[in-house]
Formats: C-alpha cells, sequence, structure tokens
C-alpha cells in the first residue's frame, strides 16, 4: 500500500478546528493584506503546505514563488520550508528520486536554523519514501531517528504523525500491546491539538487493529466512517488509501462493491492530477479483471497504465532537469549573495581609506616634522589604498570589455555609412541613387537601435527579448551582401547572393541581420584579394522528408581556413588565442561568432561550420519552423 508521506505540522492549524478548504479560504484572503516580506512568505508556504488535497499543482506553484522570495530576501526559514513543499509535490507525483533530493536539502537546511520540529517531519517524510520504494532498511533507520528525537521534542504535535505513518507501515516492529499504547498516545496528540485530520488516520490504523483481531465487521464499520470523514472533510488526497483498502477488503466477497471503491479512488486521483496514486490503482484494476477473466476491461486498464508508466518516465527525466536548474540557480544566488557583500565591504573599505587619506593630508599639512610613527601609518594606509586601486582596476577591465562590445557591433554599420557618405559626395546631389539613401537610413537606425539596446541592456545577448516577424531571408542575405560590398570592392572580392522566390522565417529580422553581416564580414576578411564569397538560402519540404520544414543558411568563401586546434573555440568569446588579423590586416576582436552563436540558439537554431586550413570555410545556420 502506498502512504501518505506528505502530512507536515498537522495543516498549521494552531489548534483550531477549521477545516482544510477553509483554512485554504481564509489564507488566500490574508494574501493580499500581507505587506511583511518574511510573513508573506509563510503564507505561501502555508497554501503550498495544505493546497495538494485540492489541487496538487498549486502546491508547486505556491512553493518556487515562496522559495524565489525567500532567497531574495534571505529568510532562511522560509527557504527550507519551501525547498520540503517541493519535496511533497514530487512525492505525491511519484517522482521519488527528486523528492528524496529535496528532503534531503530541506533536512539540511532545517538543521542549520537549528528547527528540530521540522527534522523530524523530514526524516518521516524521508523514511515513507525508503518504505514506498521497498527499501525497509533506510525506511526504519529514518523512522527510529524520527521517533527519538521527537522523544525530546517539547511541542509533540509532529509525534501523532510519525506514530501514525509508522505504525500503518510497520505494524509488526511494535508488540501487540505496544501497537494500542502508541494508537491511544496518538489520539491523545490529536485531541489536545484539535486536529481531525490525525483522528481520521488514527481511526484507520483502529480498523487495520480490528482486522488483525479478527473482528472483520468492526473493522469495516470504522474504516467507512473513516472514508466518510475524509470526503466530508474533502481530505482526497488521505481518502485514497482508505477507498484502496476497502477495495482490496471487498475484492473476495463483493466484487462489484470492490470496484466501485476502486473507480471512486481512480476518479479522485484524475480529479486532483495525483499522478503516482492513478498509477496504484489503474494496477489494481487491471490485476482484478485479469484475475476474472475480463479481457476486454483488462485491456483497457492496461492500456491505461503504459500511457501512465511513459508519463512517469517523461516527469523523471524533466524532474532529472529540474533538479539541475534549481540547484544552479541556488549557486547562482549564493554567488551574487557572497558578491554583494563583499561589494559592500569593498565600498566601507573605500570610504574608510578615503577618510584616513584626509585626516593624514591634514596631518601632514600641519605637521610636517612629525616622528616616524606618522611616516609608518602613512605606509599603512598606502599599502590599503593600493589593494583598493588593484580592485578598481578590474572593475575597469569590465568596463573596457563591454567598450569592446559596442565597438565590435557598431563597426560594420558605422563603416557603411562612411563609406556610402564618402559616395554621395562625390556625385552632384542630383544623381544621388534612392537605394543608396534606404540602406544608410536602415543602417543609421540600426545604429541607434543597438546603441539603445547596450544602454538599457545586461549585455547578455542570448536573454535579450526577440521582436519576432516574418523575415523574407533572400532579401536579408541580400541587404547584408549590398551593405559589405564596399569591403568586398576594396579587396577585389564577388559576393554571390541567392537570387530565388522568397523563403520567410519568423525571427528577429535586426538581430539575424547581425548574424548574417557577421559571417558575410568574416568571410570578407579572412578571404584574400579576387576570392569568391557565396550566400545561400535553402528550405526543406515537410512533405518531402516527413520531417519538419528547415531553413538554412551558408555562408562559403575560399579564404584561410580555420586551423583544427582552433576550431573548439571559435565560437568563445574574447579567446586571445584565436584571434587572427584578416588577409589586408584586419584587426579581429573575439565576438562576432560568439554573438552570432548567442542569437541563433535565443530562435531555437543552431550553427556550425566546416574548414579546410587554406581551402576556405562554409558556416552553417539551421532553422527549424
Amino acid at each position: 500500500m502506498k502512504i501518505f508521506a506528505g502530512l507536515v505540522m498537522l495543516l498549521l492549524l494552531s489548534g483550531t478546528a477549521q477545516s482544510q478548504e477553509e483554512f485554504v479560504q481564509s489564507l488566500r484572503k490574508v494574501l493580499p493584506t500581507v505587506t511583511d516580506s518574511a510573513q508573506y512568505v509563510d503564507v505561501l508556504n502555508k497554501l503550498s503546505l495544505i493546497s495538494y488535497e485540492q489541487d496538487a499543482d498549486s502546491t508547486l506553484i505556491y512553493a518556487n514563488k515562496a522559495r524565489e522570495i525567500a532567497y531574495r530576501i534571505d529568510y532562511a526559514k522560509g527557504r527550507a520550508d519551501a525547498t520540503n513543499n517541493l519535496a511533497i509535490y514530487f512525492d505525491i507525483k511519484g517522482s521519488f528520486e527528486l523528492a528524496l533530493r529535496y528532503y534531503g536539502d530541506a533536512y539540511n537546511q532545517y538543521t542549520a536554523i537549528s528547527d528540530s520540529s521540522n527534522l523530524v517531519q523530514t526524516l518521516m517524510n524521508i523514511a515513507m519514501v525508503y518504505s514506498t520504494n521497498g527499501n525497509n532498511e533506510k525506511a526504519l533507520d529514518h523512522f527510529n531517528r524520527a521517533m527519538k528525537l521527537g522523544a525530546r521534542l517539547r511541542e509533540d504535535s509532529i509525534m501523532s504523525l510519525v506514530i501514525y505513518n509508522f505504525i500503518l507501515q510497520y505494524p509488526q516492529q511494535l508488540a501487540a500491546d505496544s501497537v494500542d499504547r502508541y494508537i491511544n498516545k496518538a489520539i491523545t496528540i490529536a485531541r489536545k491539538y484539535h486536529d481531525t485530520r490525525v483522528l481520521l488516520a488514527m481511526g484507520q490504523l483502529q480498523a487495520n487493529r480490528s482486522f488483525q483481531t479478527k473482528d472483520t465487521a468492526n473493522g469495516m464499520v470504522l474504516l467507512e466512517r473513516v472514508l466518510s470523514g475524509c470526503l466530508h472533510e474533502k481530505l482526497y488526497y488521505m481518502s485514497l488509501d482508505v477507498l484502496i483498502e476497502l477495495g482490496d477488503l471487498y475484492a473476495g466477497t463483493d466484487p462489484a462493491k470492490a470496484v466501485g471503491f476502486y473507480r471512486q479512488a481512480l476518479s479522485i486521483t484524475k480529479e486532483k492530477n495525483y499522478s503516482g496514486y492513478e498509477l496504484d490503482i489503474n494496477n489494481k484494476l487491471y490485476e482484478f479483471y485479469l484475475a476474472r477473466k475480463d479481457k476486454q476491461k483488462a485491456d483497457e486498464y492496461s492500456a491505461a497504465l503504459v500511457a501512465l508508466y511513459r508519463e512517469k518516465q517523461g516527469i523523471d527525466n524533466q524532474s532529472g532537469i529540474d533538479y539541475i536548474t534549481y540547484a544552479l540557480k541556488d549557486q547562482q544566488l549564493e554567488a551574487i549573495r557572497e558578491e554583494k557583500v563583499y561589494a559592500n565591504r569593498l565600498l566601507l573599505l573605500v570610504g574608510i581609506a578615503c577618510a584616513l587619506a584626509g585626516v593624514i593630508i591634514y596631518l601632514l599639512w600641519r605637521n610636517k616634522k612629525r616622528d616616524e610613527r606618522i611616516h609608518a601609518t602613512l605606509e599603512r594606509q598606502y599599502k590599503q589604498l593600493a589593494t583598493i586601486t588593484a580592485a578598481l582596476e578590474g572593475s575597469n577591465k569590465n568596463y573596457a570589455r563591454l567598450i569592446r562590445v559596442v565597438a565590435h557591433d557598431l563597426r560594420n554599420p558605422i563603416g557603411a555609412i562612411n563609406a556610402f557618405t564618402g559616395m554621395m559626395l562625390d556625385s552632384p546631389p542630383s544623381d544621388w541613387d534612392k537605394e543608396w539613401m534606404i540602406l544608410i537610413d536602415n543602417a543609421s537606425k540600426g545604429c541607434l537601435q543597438l546603441i539603445t539596446e547596450l544602454l538599457e541592456t545586461d549585455f547578455d545577448i542570448g536573454n535579450q527579448p526577440l521582436q519576432k516577424e516574418q523575415v523574407d531571408v533572400i532579401a536579408l542575405a541580400q541587404e547584408s551582401a549590398q551593405l559589405l560590398a564596399y569591403r568586398a570592392t576594396e579587396k577585389k572580392q564577388t559576393l554571390i547572393t541567392p537570387d530565388a522566390a522568397a523563403i520567410f522565417l519568423s525571427a528577429d529580422r535586426r538581430k539575424l541581420s547581425r548574424v548574417v553581416d557577421n559571417l558575410l564580414g568574416n568571410a570578407i576578411k579572412f578571404s584574400p584579394e579576387g576570392a569568391t564569397i557565396e550566400i545561400e538560402v535553402k528550405r526543406t519540404s515537410a512533405v518531402a522528408t516527413g520531417k519538419p520544414t528547415t531553413v538554412m543558411i551558408s555562408v562559403r568563401d575560399n579564404g584561410i581556413g580555420i586551423p583544427r586546434e582552433m576550431a573548439a573555440k571559435i565560437f568563445e568569446p574574447f579567446e586571445t588565442t584565436i584571434k587572427r588579423k584578416g588577409t589586408s590586416g584586419e584587426p579581429s576582436f573575439g565576438l562576432g561568432l560568439y554573438i552570432c552563436r548567442q542569437i541563433i540558439e535565443a530562435h531555437g537554431g543552431r550553427i556550425w561550420f566546416e574548414s579546410e586550413p587554406g581551402q576556405g570555410s562554409t558556416f552553417y545556420i539551421l532553422f527549424q519552423q
């Protein structure tokens, strides 16, 4: 039997007799009125903890929100509770490996803040996961640790849950008289805190004791009374164990009634999205009909089981990705916090150093003939200033890095504007070509847009929002070639552009233009005089290939090529080992291909190249429609 492992702190109801649904509603009403951030996180965590009975996905939503705020305000208790709630969500979903990871994280976080009560419930939950997976040795170890630690708590509310889950799963570990004594102890604790939920759970244990003592009739009455109470209190997740147990008990004597309980449980799992239980109940129904040789019904539930296992596999795969993502975010947040502390200390040191420097200068002005002690003090202050200066130099390097990004991306459009302006000045105004004017207008607008974005952005090109539209890739390639034709003309090179019907692609026109400009500019830079450079655009047909439609852009040159030792680093930024001058001595900054990759990956595409040293290179860009 699958057991409930997410009963944490009795709904945190503080001794009220309020039902779970009423408590959820009251918390949701309170939420908009809460202004204190820590209190807001606590309310979100409470909502996350108790929402699974109505909607399991709400547990995840509230937990993620609470966790995000708790990290931002550095609220350790809120962070630990949110992590524990994430573990409960994955436990309910049947993703036990991920549940164990988050329970482990929560245990460590509760240990750091010495929260003994929550350490007990976390040990209990870990034990329940191990029990569900059949690892009884580890389950018993964690149960024993929870019981031992819980016995020392002044606040004993959590112990009723530990006793309930331990007896429900491992009644054989206790003598019969001990089981009754522990049940009575848990009932006393539950009554003390007016906890209807645990009292219902104890009713289930009492029913099981009746079955063990062969008092089946009394056990059935108690169990059905527990079921009625669970449904009345809308404790749907808790009711599933009772429904399954009733189905098992009636399976041999009243098959119709057994199926009714199983199907009622299955209906709840589908409505409330309890994936883990849905597998168990479908398996029960499959075995039920298989035993009665009802092939049609057995096949129906067999198909449902296959679909659920596939869905679970997908969830498990995604869960692994999600856990890595959360772990990376935790590391990033921790690094940001450390940088913030360091920055504050640095500012404090700068302020102290400046103040001390002022005092020293003032003392030197008034007391030029002070003794050697004053000179020693000055030397210490100069050493501090040297340390601060070194830190400031590091900051200046970062600013220089940003300036190089700006210079790199403005180089091509500003060069084009300069060349086009020279051409217009060489001709009388009446002979100006409208097409050149349009190109100048587009290039200058691109510069203004780029400068605006650089002033507003955090310089992470891959994370900038895309302004997608339907772009004619043929026209865009021709426009880029025309824009850079002046550079090719200087080196007597030939640019070949695609001459075909329009091929449209949903993309950010300006950013895609930057990619083509960069690739074409590199081809011109690293090709000798008189070389031929070709841009191609191709589309595959979904009907012809049976695969998704793709658009491929390629830029081919017969230049100096890329050595094999540079291939692995060609898309990395500021790599000094791969910077090479062009065939006419043009400088290289090591940014263009890095920018191209960032933009292409932001579009969901990929970029790669083929090259032989001395024989040229071909860069490919592939998009799926």
